[in-house]
């Protein structure tokens, strides 16, 4: 199993070029195409990224062209340096339904996690989240803090036996088969009761079988520390590189709602995060 096509969300960001310089990697590893989707704010009066008011809507609307053109010619440069197959997308259209169209004709995504301090990573309310859950694809988020240097040497299962948890371990195969070292790692509650045989060992046996050797533990969940606080913090005691999880939301009038741990991951991730639903 490889991923063939890649999928890099584009934007205006300070951290843009981190996602393209980490797709152009991945799709090195498995001979993948390249797929650059520019996607931003379709609100041109949008305050927080409109320092200028004084700027007619010509003007605006000439300022987006240059961005685009420029985001597009560093997407073509980098790929075409890079020796990729690529293609450069910036499709008109509401940008979450664009955005989950493309999402869908792809093998792995690779998306930000929104910086609140840099006005161009906003594209809509919780994007990156409905994205995930919508497009039936995984997703690498890249944290918008701290340098990449590594992705998939050390990878971090979280793991809780739902389908969620099973779709993503699955869905990261590829990138599990060519790690240095894998863990399988189970949040236990305070009273859950304790299984006949231990957390871990029936995944880890399938990993197995797919030529993936992992080793699993258990940790405890502290009252006051969420289980999302609690596998971050995990993935930083063992330097991994890449933590695998299950997202988990659904819609309620309109509105996309997040399980607890999905929202820690999309709001304080400290480490890239393969998700899936």
């Amino acid at each position: 199993m490889n991923y063939k096509t890649l999928l890099v969300h584009i934007d205006d960001s300070r951290r843009s070029d981190t996602r393209l310089a980490l797709s152009l990697e991945l799709a090195q590893r498995w001979d993948a195409h390249l797929i650059g989707l520019y996607v931003v704010c379709q609100d041109i009066f949008r305050p927080v990224l409109r320092h200028d008011r004084t700027l007619s809507l010509l003007q605006l609307e000439t300022q987006e062209v240059e961005r685009r053109d420029k985001a597009r010619d560093t997407f073509l440069a980098a790929a075409e340096r890079a020796g990729r197959s690529a293609e450069w997308r910036a499709p008109p259209g509401p940008a979450l339904d664009v955005a989950m169209l493309h999402a869908r004709h792809a093998d792995l995504l690779v998306l930000g996690q929104q910086d609140p301090n840099d006005p161009a990573s906003y594209v809509t309310p919780h994007f990156v989240g409905d994205l995930v859950l919508g497009a039936g694809r995984p997703a690498i988020v890249i944290p918008y803090a701290g340098e990449v240097r590594t992705l998939g040497e050390n990878v971090l299962v979280a793991w809780d036996g739902s389908r969620e948890a099973a779709r993503a371990t699955a869905d990261a195969l590829p990138l599990l088969q060519r790690a240095r070292h894998v863990g399988i790692e189970i949040v236990r509650h305070h009273g859950q009761p304790r299984p006949d045989t231990p957390e871990g060992i029936d995944v880890a046996g399938w990993l197995e079988s797919h030529n993936v050797r992992a080793s699993f533990s258990t940790t405890p969940h502290h009252v006051g520390v969420g289980t999302g606080a609690t596998l971050l913090n995990r993935a930083s005691d063992l330097h991994a590189d890449l933590l695998v999880m299950g997202a988990f939301g659904h819609a309620r009038a309109r509105e996309r709602v997040f399980g607890g741990v999905t929202r820690t991951m999309l709001e304080s991730m400290t480490v890239p995060v393969l998700m899936a639903h």
